[in-house]
């Protein structure tokens, strides 16, 4: 009816204690120690990665009027979440990839064939008042990714997207038994995002840092950013022949991997794993940057709604999926802290249908993995006619 009051957008929808709301799963009965000590483990853990991140963001938060004015220039990337085209903030330049060797230095997985991957990024900022301090990592303004191929022609490829400074080819070999994967026929491509990895200048302090460094302003151009290199990194899996990919990732990463089922029509399957969903409220939670947020809210007049508003632009939520439910597998840690059950039942429900997933660990202890990687591997071949 011509009446009807439209539907609340999601950063209004959600209470503002949704950072502090309880977070029990179907299998906490069955797994109650493993469960709670997990939990415990990873509080005691993100208080130090909260603490690394706290560093680098509080410029943003804390010095006078600075958080005022970021608020002002994500005003152009709200109007970009208010009108829900996902086309209009993720269109991307098409773009020759380079095929490298494999550097001295770098992760030499054994018994895989392999290349190193790097194009120059086309990515043009959704606010170009922001190129000054953007675009000073003069190595973020190349792209990379290890590509593990068969040489008997295209497989089915898995995207992997790792999480934030677990950008290690190793660490998510290992993480996720990718070679295991590649023994069962697939290729893998694993992406290295924005200031992390092969991106990282001289005077950051870790792989990582400048995604924070930026504000909340750089972190929604970085997220973007992100998500056109992956298109980018698609076609060249597409002109090389690959007719079935899709994509994964732990945190950081499962918030990207989800991402991308509301952005390329072209994944056979998405795997979040254990993925950010409200990345404002998780910086509300963990300490010590929830009493630095709190603080610059309280401080400058600003509500978490509108927080969440600011940074709606890239969020997997803002967006209509552009893939069936039936191609989304989320995973989720019962005992997770770092993103806990709560993000990935907003983004299960984002897919009505999805298939879903609890193991009994925390962020980085996955307990039972076996199974959800078993798991992981029928959804991926079903959806890949494999």
């Amino acid at each position: 009816m011509a009446n009807e009051m439209p539907e609340p957008k999601w950063w209004d929808s959600l209470p503002d204690d949704f950072y502090r709301q309880a977070d029990g799963t179907e299998v906490d009965a069955d797994h109650r120690v493993k469960v709670r000590s997990a939990a415990a483990i990873d509080i005691a853990m993100r208080t130090g990665l909260s603490a690394v991140v706290g560093a680098a963001v509080a410029p943003s938060l804390l010095l006078p009027g600075r958080f005022s004015r970021d608020m002002q220039q994500m005003q152009l990337h709200q109007q970009l979440a208010d009108a829900g085209d996902s086309e209009a903030v993720f269109g991307y330049v098409k773009t020759q990839v380079e095929e490298l060797r494999p550097r001295a230095m770098g992760y030499r997985p054994s018994g895989v064939d392999y290349r190193l991957l790097r194009f120059d990024s086309p990515h043009q900022l959704m606010n170009p008042d922001l190129a000054k301090t953007y675009q000073r990592g003069k190595r973020n303004q190349q792209a990379y990714a290890q590509h593990w191929f068969h040489n008997d022609g295209p497989r089915p490829t898995l995207i992997m997207l790792h999480g934030f400074t677990a950008d290690a080819y190793w660490f998510n070999s290992q993480m996720f038994s990718l070679r295991w994967f590649y023994r069962q026929g697939y290729d893998v491509l694993l992406y290295t995002m924005p200031f992390h990895g092969y991106r990282v200048d001289t005077m950051d302090w870790f792989s990582g840092h400048r995604l924070f460094a930026g504000g909340l302003p750089g972190f929604n151009e970085g997220m973007v950013h992100a998500a056109r290199e992956v298109r980018v990194f698609m076609d060249y899996l597409e002109q090389r022949g690959v007719k079935h990919m899709g994509v994964s990732g732990l945190s950081l990463g499962g918030y990207l991997s989800s991402l991308m089922a509301c952005v390329d029509d072209r994944l056979a399957f998405c795997v979040p794993n254990s993925p950010v969903v409200s990345p404002a409220d998780i910086m509300r939670e963990w300490q010590p940057t929830g009493s630095m947020l709190r603080y610059a809210l309280r401080k400058n007049g600003y509500s978490m709604p509108q927080v969440r508003h600011a940074m709606a632009v890239h969020n997997p939520l803002t967006y209509a999926p552009k893939i069936a439910a039936d191609r989304v597998l989320n995973i989720g840690g019962a005992g997770d802290r770092f993103t806990p059950p709560r993000h990935v039942r907003l983004l299960h429900d984002h897919h009505p249908g999805s298939d879903f997933h609890w193991f009994p660990g925390n962020h980085l202890m996955h307990f039972q993995q076996r199974n959800y990687l078993r798991l992981m591997k029928s959804f991926m071949d079903r959806h890949c006619e494999v």
